[in-house]
């Protein structure tokens, strides 16, 4: 019995580690941020900055009343526009644990019928 439990267990935590799969980030850059193009210059510029043009349209009120002091008012999060082709990897592995899972639970079955 005690063998028996802790097989069973032993393949639930092996089903649970097995259908966890990694992160999937959009862009297939390897850097945390977007690579220049262009290469600097070899002199600097020499244009004035430019004054800044007054804002013209009117500020939107924050979703929450008061931005503690030093954060950042981030305001909403972008919406995805598509999920990729993680659902299928996850629907699969999800599919083959419970494959493994109901293999092993007849196996025990049949053992215990035959007194093995």
């Amino acid at each position: 019995m005690r063998r028996t439990v802790l097989s069973a267990v032993a393949l639930a935590c092996t089903a649970v580690l097995a259908s966890t799969v990694p992160a999937f980030a959009d862009g297939a850059t390897p850097s945390p941020s977007p690579t220049s193009a262009q290469s600097p210059s070899a002199r600097p510029s020499t244009a004035p900055p430019a004054a800044s043009p007054a804002p013209t349209k009117v500020a939107q009120p924050s979703q929450v009343a008061a931005v503690p002091k030093g954060a950042p008012d981030t305001g909403v999060a972008p919406v995805a526009s598509h999920s990729g082709a993680d659902g299928g990897l996850i629907g699969g592995g999800a599919a083959a644990a419970l494959a493994l899972g109901g293999g092993a639970f007849f196996l025990v079955r049949r053992r215990r019928a035959t007194g093995a």
